[in-house]
């Protein structure tokens, strides 16, 4: 087993190794593919800036390669995290040459850069998963959009509202949340490689080279500022899924009222229902509470990595290895929560007759006072005229 990468002669307290690895190890599973990816591309320009051969190149991005076809590499708690156990894989396979490969950088850019290609990936795949919500809200529309339901305020009927305007609202506004991923994802598309750990490399190095190499549209070009926006960016990313989770809270929370038996617009099959341990009779929309729930997950990670990082001086902290578990926490929830509210409205049937019978007289009263209004009466007397009204029927 090699050593850690900052190894020098004393052995680390276990007490505090385990502190301070905490679950770092596991976490950066997800992470090994794109740090072989970083890996390989700083080894290509190593090569082009002469510090390694054309041979010592190809041999380490096959084993960088072989790494990623293999999908299993393990992270041993000892190793603390990804980047180090791969230099070590990289050491123990081809000697001094694995030595070689961390030559004009820091693990501080190495994880930076890692992170932005896994978020870059993963915003896609939000946005990927949001359109699929999407559709299958424009299908729900499509099919049942001019059946008409009560709309509400303040918990109670308000004016006529229809299947098709209830749908269009959530794809709407999650039209406008692809827009913050978009800003999410922009902020990201920038190369840290280069930057080390947070004040520059003392040597001529491409940046530029390797930027391109991983798909990044430009380079960061303020170190310092590479390390100050870990976090930062992360914060936005977490701003843009909670919007999106939001939406699915609401939603829910619709879904919830409204397949009530006491309302019944709303219908879902037998198979997304839970039950009761003791009440035989009880179906149970937990799929929908538990994704009303979920945003207030998202949004304490968004919270939690915005507090994490505050009051902090420039230049890296260890503060910041923290931000890692809740902004994947927070980016695993919302893709998981997007495929089921996908099923959950897939799977939805509208009881017509159930919204037919709940359109009272009563939601039409703006309606009649704006048709007073367009003969020319001032809407404030037309309003009185058609409160009266309801009045006199009530009484």
């Amino acid at each position: 087993m090699m050593g850690k990468l900052w190894q020098k002669k004393s052995e680390l307290n276990k007490q505090v190794e385990l502190f301070t690895v905490g679950d770092d190890y596991l976490l950066d599973c997800e992470l090994v593919k794109y740090d072989c990816l970083g890996s390989i591309a700083h080894a290509k320009m190593l090569g082009k800036i002469e510090i390694l051969t054309h041979k010592e190149v190809n041999q380490i991005v096959s084993a960088l390669q072989q790494i990623i076809e293999s999908g299993d590499f393990e992270i041993k708690v000892e190793q603390e995290d990804c980047h180090t156990a791969i230099e070590n894989y990289l050491t123990e396979e081809l000697g001094e040459l694995g030595e070689k490969i961390h030559t004009a950088r820091s693990r501080n850019d190495q994880v930076l850069t890692a992170l932005r290609l896994y978020y870059k990936d993963k915003i896609k795949e939000c946005g990927n998963t949001v359109n699929k919500w999407i559709r299958v809200l424009e299908q729900l529309a499509e099919r049942d959009g001019d059946i008409l339901m009560p709309g509400f305020t303040h918990m109670r009927k308000a004016m006529p509202s229809s299947v098709a305007l209830w749908c269009g609202a959530f794809i709407e506004s999650a039209e406008d949340n692809k827009k913050l991923l978009k800003t999410a994802e922009d902020l990201m598309d920038q190369s840290p490689l280069g930057t080390a750990a947070g004040y520059g490399i003392p040597m001529e190095i491409d940046r530029q080279f390797t930027a391109d190499e991983l798909g990044f549209s430009r380079v960061q070009e303020n170190p310092i500022y590479a390390q100050i926006s870990r976090g930062k960016f992360e914060v936005t990313l977490l701003h843009a899924l909670s919007q999106t989770m939001f939406d699915i809270n609401k939603m829910a929370s619709d879904l919830i009222l409204f397949s009530m038996e006491e309302f019944g617009y709303f219908e879902l099959p037998e198979e997304l229902y839970t039950g009761s341990s003791i009440m035989p009779q009880k179906k149970n929309p937990d799929v929908l509470e538990i994704l009303r729930a979920k945003y207030h997950t998202v949004r304490s990670c968004e919270r939690e990595v915005g507090d994490l990082i505050s009051n902090l001086s420039t230049g890296f902290h260890r503060d910041f290895q923290l931000t890692k578990g809740p902004t994947l926490k927070g980016i695993s929830i919302t893709l998981e929560s997007l495929r089921v509210a996908a099923l959950v409205v897939s799977e939805i049937s509208v009881n017509k007759t159930k919204c037919e019978s709940a359109m009272t007289d009563d939601l039409y009263a703006t309606h009649k006072a704006y048709a007073l209004a367009s003969e020319g009466v001032p809407f404030r007397e037309a309003y009185r005229r058609v409160a009266a009204e309801l009045d006199q029927k009530e009484d």
